[in-house]
């Protein structure tokens, strides 16, 4: 950013800094926080889209129901996510607090008027609509993954990647193994035990329910891209994983 001195008719000389083109985390930034309780529902799949909402703080998920009464979960929002910014009249899906969750509330028509008049928002939001069809192109892979291996170790490494895509050997997992499953097409016992099983070769340890650590990242991306896996010899004394 650069600076300009502006002379003053009989005063001191001011110094002038343009202010940089507003993105769309600074457009939320004067909105209201909401807060939401694990478990509450933002909003429901089909209703009005009034709002385009950003997370501050914690974890939601994205889910559909089939006209079966089977849930699938279709994503999980972290912080810096945006919601609702499809510009549909109604939303796509329901959308749930994991954990405690702050928000920032943006009137959808007024949010649509502010990017309208600046080109570089504009941008910025295909960019994000560029990311939610990268998500569902991840889950896709996922579910297309032929063991419970690949896919279990392809959601851990999905889920160590941070917002600057550099992973981390610590993995935050707030949502319930129900979640886990009806996002991967599996049941919460086959995840559980491939966690275990995983757990159990030294590849991954898991020092309570809500979180993984990675121990050997190698031989997670090698089940990932497919390798079998061969289970280590199970010692006698069971290993407490936080999963079983």
């Amino acid at each position: 950013m650069s600076l300009q001195s502006v002379a003053m008719q009989g005063g001191p000389r001011v110094v002038v800094c343009p202010l940089a083109p507003a993105d769309l985390s600074s457009v939320f930034s004067l909105q209201p926080v909401i807060e939401a309780a694990p478990g509450q529902a933002l909003f429901w799949e089909g209703d009005d889209a009034k709002y385009v909402f950003q997370v501050e703080g914690g974890m939601l998920r994205a889910l559909r129901l089939l006209a079966d009464g089977r849930r699938v979960i279709v994503g999980f929002l972290h912080p810096g996510d945006l919601l609702g910014v499809s510009l549909k009249d109604r939303y796509l899906y329901t959308v749930e607090a994991i954990t405690e969750v702050r928000l920032r509330r943006y009137p959808r028509r007024r949010f649509e008027d502010e990017v309208g008049r600046q080109p570089h928002l504009r941008e910025q939001l295909l960019s994000r609509l560029c990311d939610e069809m990268t998500a569902a192109q991840d889950q896709a892979v996922l579910l297309s993954r032929r063991s419970a291996d690949e896919k279990v170790a392809n959601f851990l490494l999905l889920m160590a990647k941070g917002r600057d895509a550099e992973p981390t050997v610590f993995i935050n997992l707030p949502m319930t193994r129900l979640d886990i499953a009806d996002y991967l097409n599996m049941t919460i016992e086959t995840v559980s035990r491939t966690i275990t099983k995983f757990a159990s070769n030294g590849i991954i340890v898991a020092p309570d329910r809500r979180s993984i650590i990675v121990l050997k990242r190698h031989m997670l991306q090698s089940i990932a891209d497919g390798d079998e896996l061969r289970s280590a010899q199970m010692p006698n004394k069971v290993k407490r994983t936080g999963f079983a």
